[in-house]
C-alpha cells in the first residue's frame, strides 16, 4: 500500500464509530499469532477517544487502517502506547511505524515527565521502540501498579506471568525514561547490531517458560486418554498448538 495515502493523527469523536472493527481485529490478530493480549471492549477504545488519547490511521477514503491509544498508570509517572494494531491489508507497509511515531510523541506532549513503557511478543514492534529510544528491561521497572497487572488477566499467557511471581512473560519490557536514556540514534544501532540475538533470545524465552506447561498440558492429556475422558482440549492447545 503507498503510503502517502495513510493519515496518522489524533482520534477524534467522530473515529469512534471505529471501535468494533478495532478490537475485533486486535483479538483475531492475537489468534493468528498464538499470543495473547489483553482484552479490550469497543467502549474502552471509544473512552481513549473521548480522552484525546488514541491514534488512527486512515486512507483517504476512510477506510481504517490502524490504531494505538495512551495508558496512564502509578498516578500519571507510568505511561503505557497500548493496543498497537493495524488492518491486515497494510501491514509491512510501515504505518505501525507512523503510528507510534505518532502516539510516542502525543505521550510526550501530554506527560513529559513520565516513563514511557511497552510490553510486546514481537521482534518488529521492538525495533520500533528502539529506533524511538526504548530499551529492554526488566519487569521490575515497570509500573507496580496493580491495575495494570489485572489487565493481563484475559491475556492467554496470565498463568505463565503468574507462575513467575510477575517477574517474566513471554512478553519483552521495553522503556524510555525521559530523564535517563540513551539517545535513539544509539538504541537504533544497538538493536540493528544485535538483531539475530534478540530473535534467539525471543524463541529461547517463549520455549524456556512454556516448558513447564507443555509437560503439565501433556500430563493431563494421558490421564484423560487412560480414563477416558472425553473432556476438551486445554486452552494452551488451541494458542500453542501442542
Amino acid at each position: 500500500m503507498d503510503n502517502q495515502q495513510i493519515i496518522v493523527r489524533v482520534a477524534t469523536l467522530d473515529d469512534k464509530k471505529y471501535s468494533t472493527i478495532i478490537t475485533d481485529e486486535m483479538e483475531a490478530s492475537a489468534k493468528a499469532r498464538g499470543t495473547g493480549i489483553a482484552k479490550r471492549s469497543p467502549e474502552y477504545i471509544e473512552q481513549k477517544i473521548d480522552e484525546g488519547k488514541a491514534v488512527i490511521a486512515l486512507t483517504k477514503m476512510g477506510d481504517w487502517v490502524g490504531f494505538c491509544y495512551i495508558e496512564t498508570w502509578s498516578h500519571g509517572e507510568y505511561v503505557a502506547n497500548s493496543g498497537l494494531i493495524v488492518a491486515p491489508a497494510f501491514r509491512k507497509s510501515g504505518v505501525a511505524k507512523s503510528i507510534k511515531e505518532r502516539i510516542f510523541a502525543l505521550s510526550r506532549e501530554k506527560y513529559p515527565d513520565s516513563k514511557i513503557f511497552g510490553l510486546t511478543t514481537g521482534l518488529a514492534v521492538m525495533k520500533i521502540n528502539s529506533d524511538l529510544g526504548y530499551e529492554p528491561v526488566t519487569y521490575s521497572e515497570l509500573t507496580q501498579d496493580e491495575a495494570f497487572w489485572a489487565g493481563c488477566k484475559s491475556c492467554v499467557n496470565y498463568e505463565i506471568l503468574m507462575s513467575k511471581e510477575r517477574k517474566n512473560c513471554m512478553c519483552t519490557a521495553m522503556l524510555f525514561d525521559p530523564k535517563d536514556h540513551y539517545a535513539p540514534e544509539e538504541t537504533k544501532e544497538y538493536f540493528q547490531e544485535n538483531a539475530k540475538l534478540f530473535e534467539r533470545l525471543l524463541r529461547f524465552k517463549q520455549w524456556k517458560l512454556l516448558a513447564p506447561f507443555m509437560k503439565k498440558d501433556k500430563e493431563k492429556k494421558d490421564k484423560e486418554k487412560k480414563g477416558g475422558s472425553s473432556r476438551p482440549k486445554s486452552l494452551l492447545h488451541y494458542f500453542f498448538h501442542f
